[in-house]
């Protein structure tokens, strides 16, 4: 068996960071838990039900020998991946990367360029990322001979990820710090009505990948505001993640970048994606 961790970083230590873990049993993927933090992930390897009710989801830095021994308490698969997504590289970041140009070059006509990193943003953060997953063994792979460590850290970018995972065209608008800057002059209701549709139709591709996700999103009846949804969009964000981690295991994932720094993208799904299709995940 084999797993793969996904590790959606905060880029600051007050925000949390979504986590999830999936595993191959025999022909198939699946999840073994996801959650809005690392707090409630590790917490979850020790029994405890992940709370997605709570009031506050608690931000911290990932601490990723917590992380990676709670993955390795909730299976015995080999840890062969952990997708993150985060700037990383072999070398200090301190501007914009050759990752993050070819990233925009090919994929910021539809809407997904990358963020410009620096040194204080996410600095120490990304830094300490990559050198806890290094003495881990867990080395950066980048585009040069990506088949040669096993096991491995990738960097990965939601964005165009769901560009193939939902065979969308341009970026997805399901991020709750832009829902304002998505929709201008429309009301709090509508706003989480449209966040909720489109969170769905990703929790829909990813139950066609995965099955079954021990995530369920909430009715929009039960949403007062719209900072309850980021809870949601992390932890799917972890799940896109691994996904990514999967395709990279697979063979079907390209990097872009050179030998410092890689963003890995992968192939659209062999099956055509179910996030056409009209109905979402049910709702609690």
């Amino acid at each position: 068996m084999t797993a793969v961790l996904g590790i959606d970083a905060a880029w600051t230590e007050r925000q949390p960071s979504g986590v999830a873990l999936v595993r191959r049993d025999r022909s198939r993927w699946r999840v073994v838990c996801v959650a809005p933090s690392c707090a409630s992930f590790v917490a979850a390897s020790r029994g405890a039900p992940v709370d997605w009710l709570a009031k506050r989801v608690p931000g911290s830095r990932p601490d990723v020998p917590a992380l990676l021994a709670a993955a390795r308490r909730m299976t015995s698969a080999d840890l062969a991946v952990v997708a993150v997504d985060m700037p990383l590289a072999k070398t200090p970041i301190a501007c914009r990367r050759s990752s993050d140009r070819a990233i925009s070059k090919a994929f910021g006509g539809r809407g997904c360029s990358t963020h410009s990193p620096s040194a204080l943003r996410p600095g120490p953060v990304g830094h300490r990322i990559a050198s806890q997953l290094e003495a881990a063994g867990f080395p950066l792979c980048t585009s040069i001979d990506p088949r040669a460590s096993r096991p491995c850290a990738i960097e990965v970018y939601p964005h165009p990820a769901l560009l193939a995972l939902l065979a969308r065209d341009y970026r997805v608008p399901y991020k709750v710090a832009r829902a304002g800057t998505y929709w201008p002059g429309v009301s709090v209701a509508a706003r989480v009505r449209r966040l909720l549709a489109e969170l769905g139709r990703i929790h829909f591709a990813l139950e066609g990948v995965f099955g079954r996700l021990p995530l369920v999103l909430p009715d929009r009846s039960a949403v007062a505001h719209l900072s309850v949804l980021k809870r949601y969009e992390d932890a799917l964000d972890a799940l896109v993640c691994a996904w990514v981690g999967v395709r990279f295991l697979e063979g079907a994932a390209t990097a872009f970048g050179d030998e410092s720094s890689a963003i890995w993208v992968p192939e659209a799904p062999s099956r055509p994606s179910p996030s056409a299709a009209a109905s979402g995940p049910s709702r609690a």
